[in-house]
């Protein structure tokens, strides 16, 4: 398995013109298919006098769930060539949609294959990729002892605490890079042997 995943930084946008058709292209960085639907809405409000809103997306550190629409325009005509241009740069928690002003002369199918997917490559070209690191969460339970021995590892992983509590009996809620995790368990079960009572879950 991976340990990071690929996806863009920011919001860019790109445009494609073809026989008086113009071929709008927007990139967004997503996370959910709650944040897709208030894009797409978002949108759909600011070019509401546009033909078509065709978009597709790539979600989940796996890659896997998409979707590619065509909003109207012949079969896999547009959808797919925009998917095609994120899976072409292994891109995930992406969102491209394509907003088309219909210009009277009618492209054909490969035309429009080919005008989505330029339009999309624009927007994603004007864009920067970012490589994200895969992190596991791991809840520590121990005493109030060994909150020296649990932060010196904390530092030495570099680990980000996303919870915590410090009392007689201490928690933290920690982000271990997977392809740390093996040192990371190996080091706890170092800590318990030497006498530390934590547990891990």
């Amino acid at each position: 398995m991976e340990d990071a995943y690929k996806t863009i930084s920011k919001t860019s946008e790109g445009e494609y013109k073809e026989k008086g058709s113009r071929f709008l292209a927007f990139a967004f960085p997503v996370s959910s298919e709650n944040e897709i639907k208030i894009r797409l809405e978002g949108l759909r409000k600011q070019y509401y006098d546009a033909r078509h809103h065709c978009y597709a997306y790539v979600l989940g550190q796996d890659y896997g769930k998409y979707r590619a629409n065509d909003d109207g325009e012949p079969n896999h005509s547009a959808g797919d060539p925009i998917l095609g241009q994120i899976k072409s740069k292994a891109l995930t928690n992406t969102l491209v949609v394509v907003v088309r002003y219909f210009g009277g002369t009618k492209l054909g199918v490969s035309g429009l294959i080919s005008a989505y997917k330029i339009a999309a490559e624009e927007a994603l070209g004007n864009n920067k990729i970012v490589s994200i690191e895969i992190t596991n969460a791991y809840s520590l339970n121990f005493g109030y002892e060994s909150t020296n021995e649990i932060m010196r590892m904390v530092k030495e992983f570099n680990l980000e605490i996303s919870e915590q509590r410090y009392e007689v009996d201490c928690f933290i809620k920690v982000n271990v890079n997977l392809k740390i995790e093996g040192q990371f368990k190996s080091k706890i079960k170092l800590l318990q042997d030497l006498g530390n009572k934590i547990l891990i879950s």
